[in-house]
């Protein structure tokens, strides 16, 4: 990366650099992480279809220059859809697989596994590169074999957690055992173990010392939280806030996906999701204000909602954090350097700094004025190679086939 200051063009070797004209209404970010970003590839659930062509063309796009599964169905191809991506035979982003789900979220998971197996397993796809695995639908004594495997490697693991109700685990007893990160939801003493987590959360409020003491215990043991806002908010009565200001997303449809999604039915609002969204909203502000800022980190899960177009969701949930009370800089921080950080690859990225890969975007309108400007973006650098934001939504214009309706996942 060369930067032009007054009339001198400063860089480390300028032979055959591309120089990029910005005017003073254009900004540079930092590339953009996704942490709970699921491909659209052999997912579960009738009418699922694989897109491994358009997905990563459009997350790269929406300035997204790095993604993290956060539990891959077929794992298989997914290493494949990285190495494709890493050898420059299609166009994406970096993508930190995670491996196999651990847990009952995978098909056919043994219940009776042993924390030997869980080694073995851990130990193979460590050696495949994955650097960070998924819990989903484990018990206590699977997830303290996971993460002492994964740990013994330097590896991390995250996990979406329940309340404790029917030997799940509680985020609580999640960190005593030396978690990582927990997906959706913050939990702790107020999530009953004679309920689950989400009958409980429509209950939680700020001033709960239950949350207090949960907040605290992240932020002490430095647990990393991925909100996932809007994931929720779209099984609720939509926020117009968010929903109104993108570009129309249909465009990027197949003409089959087009109908089935005009056709189809207004969902009926599911209650409980619906609260659950503004307790979240509420929960986010109150541990950014406790301290927890550094520890909260983007995911949008998707495609696992109906017609929400993954890789545009990056924006929205931005957006939605903001309008949860966080400063858009602090909004920002969550896509970048704390992702980067809740990967152990700070060292090479989350920042525009010296020494850095170049994974870079470019957008037109200050973001710290308004977040929504993350989408009026033009430029797109991925490893120091130039993309044209535009062109590359161009290119998969009515190519985009639907995810049917599925569940955070």
């Amino acid at each position: 990366v060369f930067v032009r200051v007054g009339s001198e063009l400063r860089g480390s070797d300028l032979a055959g650099a591309t120089l990029i004209r910005l005017t003073q209404e254009d900004f540079i970010l930092p590339g953009l992480f996704d942490l709970h970003a699921h491909y659209a590839v052999d997912l579960y659930g009738e009418g699922r279809v694989d897109d491994d062509q358009a997905y990563p063309t459009l997350f790269l796009a929406n300035g997204v220059t790095s993604t993290y599964p956060a539990g891959e169905i077929d794992p298989v191809k997914m290493q494949a859809l990285r190495v494709r991506i890493e050898n420059g035979e299609q166009v994406g982003p970096r993508l930190f697989n995670s491996g196999p789900y651990f847990g009952t979220a995978r098909q056919g998971w043994d219940q009776e596994i042993t924390a030997g197996e869980i080694r073995s397993e851990v130990d193979h796809w460590y050696a495949e590169g994955v650097r960070n695995f998924k819990a989903k639908g484990i018990r206590p004594g699977h997830l303290q074999a996971l993460i002492d495997a994964a740990h013994s490697h330097g590896a991390t693991v995250t996990a979406h957690l329940d309340s404790g109700y029917r030997n799940s685990v509680n985020p609580r007893d999640a960190i005593a055992m030396g978690l990582d990160r927990v997906e959706h939801f913050l939990g702790g003493d107020a999530l009953t173990p004679d309920r689950s987590a989400y009958a409980s959360l429509v209950e939680m409020t700020p001033d709960m010392p239950e949350f207090g003491r949960i907040a605290q215990l992240y932020i002490d043991n430095g647990v990393y939280f991925d909100a996932t806002l809007s994931a929720y908010g779209y099984y609720g009565e939509r926020d117009p806030e968010v929903y109104t200001y993108f570009e129309p997303e249909m465009d990027y449809l197949t003409p089959e996906a087009r109908a089935a999604v005009e056709s189809r039915l207004p969902r009926e609002v599911n209650q409980q999701f619906e609260r659950i969204y503004w307790v979240k909203r509420e929960l986010i502000k109150a541990f950014y204000d406790m301290g927890g800022g550094d520890l909260i980190t983007l995911g949008t899960d998707h495609p696992s909602w109906g017609e929400y177009f993954t890789p545009f969701s990056i924006h929205r949930e931005l957006h939605t954090m903001v309008l949860a009370g966080l400063p858009p800089a602090a909004a920002l921080r969550t896509a970048t350097i704390n992702a980067a950080r809740a990967l152990q690859v700070e060292d090479r990225l989350g920042t525009v700094e010296p020494g850095k890969l170049a994974d870079l975007v470019i957008v037109t309108g200050n973001p710290l004025s308004d977040i929504r400007n993350t989408r009026h973006l033009h430029t797109v650098i991925r490893a120091g190679t130039i993309y044209d934001s535009r062109k590359l939504m161009d290119s998969v214009k009515g190519k985009l086939d639907v995810a049917r309706a599925g569940g955070p996942d």
